[in-house]
Formats: C-alpha cells, structure tokens, sequence
C-alpha cells in the first residue's frame, strides 16, 4: 500500500453535502460520478495532496443506503492506494484478511476496487484501489 487514497463518507443527500463540505474545505467538489454497479452517486473534494469521497445511495438496496440506515451518515471507508490489486489481494488473503470481492471491480474515480471485511480489520472498511491505465 502506497498511500491513502481516499476517505469516504456516506451521505444523505449529496447537494446538501456538497454545500457543506465546499464551505468547510473552501474549495467546491471537483467531479461528481455515478458508479451504477454499487448504487451510488460520488462527489469528489480535493483537500491538499488528500481526496474525500462523498457517497449518496441511490436506490434503498445499495451499500450505502443500507449503512445509513444502520449507522448513520459518517466514515464509511478508508481507501489505500495499491500499485498491484491482485498481489495485494493475494497477500492480504494469505495473511488472513477476509476479502469481500476477490476479483476487483471498476469503482469511481478511474479506480479498479475491492473491499476487507469490516471484522477483519477492526471494524473499519477498507478499500484497495489501483488506477486504471
């Protein structure tokens, strides 16, 4: 792992939450994605060498929609940049982390993704995350 990519937060609404993180970073969001395969619209904010994922469900089946229900919006996952997703997957399996999805998947931002179980890391979400091209 080379860095932090990206934190994420899971939001309510998204324009509102827009709003509200451009006047606390006094920068506005940089690009805003739907990642259809996950049921989320994203809202990207670049803050110095550092990037916030906001994430709104968009539809009451999504992942997102499922833990603000159970959590409420906040810290949904913390993201780390990888040079090779599949040996870090591989590497991590054999260190006995669990692997939500094993092949990884196109996510938001030009990324490929997979996620560690929250019960395997500490409770936290973890993301892997590797540019494409």
């Amino acid at each position: 792992m080379r860095k932090i990519e990206h934190i994420g937060i899971a939001v309510k609404n998204l324009d509102n939450s827009n709003t509200l993180f451009a006047k606390l970073f006094g920068e506005p969001h940089y690009k805003i994605e739907d990642v259809l395969t996950e049921g989320v619209k994203t809202s990207f904010f670049q803050v110095g060498p550092n990037k916030i994922e906001l994430l709104e469900a968009t539809n009451p089946d999504s992942p997102i929609a499922k833990f603000i229900e159970k959590k409420g919006e906040g810290i949904h996952h913390i993201a780390f940049d990888v040079e090779d997703i599949e040996a870090e997957i591989s590497r991590l399996k054999a260190e006995g982390f669990t692997v939500l999805n094993e092949t990884p998947k196109k996510g938001a931002d030009n990324k490929i993704v997979c996620f560690l179980h929250p019960k395997s890391t500490n409770g936290v979400l973890v993301e892997l995350c590797q540019e494409l091209g």
